[in-house]
């Protein structure tokens, strides 16, 4: 008896101490969570507020450690630690480990993603790039400069306009190009899924685009802008700092706080935002593959 009581009690502590796997039955507490840190957590609470947490439909998996969602990770395309001290990180990256990398990258809190990393590194390839450390900025309200009236949603008909400034985007900001090995296929479809939903922006020179942003995550409090990029020709007119302000003057006008994160280098975009009213809140890192 003693002995099926010590078995019994191994394994409550592992499953305690491990990570499992989420399903709708724990939505309302993992969407608390997640409010918790609504502006770090936009990427991930977006999809769950639209797809629940069923793995088919979310596109990913949602894990949890301990016994009150002390720690919390999303398995997706990303892989996002959300909470969790060191034991939970290790649990994360255990189980990621044993599923084998399918992400692109890990992103997220810098305080949460360089410890995950730390214990996942020994075991997966080696990244491509560590951008350790990445402002998240974040904007209540209207902004501080006046918006480019020019900026406006890409309408679907100009989708094959639009897709050669995102590529260029996407190539000058992550390094490589989006089209892959397809062809450009599944690229294509993510662009074409923004312009559609109307999160997609553009100002037009012309059958140009000479600048482009849009909303990567939209949940019930916050917009994540992506992708600005301005085409080199026209840089230094400051069609960055209004074109963005535009963007921000949408999700103002949503009921939503704008959201950012941008790299710590770049002081270029860094004094653009700052202007346009952003302040840091934290910061991200991304663990590119």
């Amino acid at each position: 008896m003693g002995n099926a009581a010590s078995v019994w009690h191994r394994r409550q502590v592992l499953r305690v101490a491990g990570a499992r796997l989420l399903d709708d039955r724990d939505r309302p507490a993992v969407r608390a969570a997640l409010d918790s840190d609504p502006v770090a957590a936009c990427m991930v609470a977006a999809r769950i507020e639209l797809a629940g947490l069923d793995p088919w439909r979310l596109g990913g998996e949602v894990w949890s450690a301990g016994s009150r969602l002390d720690g919390l990770c999303f398995s997706g395309a990303n892989l996002v630690p959300l909470r969790g001290e060191r034991s939970a990180l290790r649990s994360f990256a255990d189980r990621a480990r044993r599923h084998g990398r399918a992400c692109s990258s890990v992103v997220g809190r810098a305080e949460l993603v360089l410890p995950m990393w730390d214990e996942l590194a020994p075991h997966w390839a080696p990244a491509r790039e560590v951008r350790a450390d990445q402002p998240l900025m974040v904007l209540a309200g209207h902004p501080a400069v006046t918006p480019d009236p020019l900026v406006r949603p890409v309408r679907p008909d100009e989708l094959d306009r639009y897709l050669p400034a995102a590529i260029a985007m996407f190539t000058e900001e992550v390094g490589v190009d989006p089209r892959g090995a397809d062809g450009g296929a599944g690229y294509r479809a993510r662009v074409a899924e923004l312009v559609g939903a109307g999160r997609a922006f553009a100002r037009f020179e012309g059958d140009e685009v000479v600048f482009k942003a849009e909303i990567g995550a939209l949940s019930g409090r916050v917009g994540q802008i992506q992708g600005v990029w301005v085409h080199p020709a026209v840089r230094g007119r400051g069609l960055g700092t209004s074109g963005t302000a535009a963007v921000v003057a949408r999700l103002a006008a949503m009921n939503r706080v704008s959201s950012l994160y941008v790299n710590a280098y770049n002081h270029v975009a860094r004094s653009s935002y700052t202007r346009i009213g952003f302040t840091q809140i934290a910061s991200f890192a991304t663990i590119l593959f």
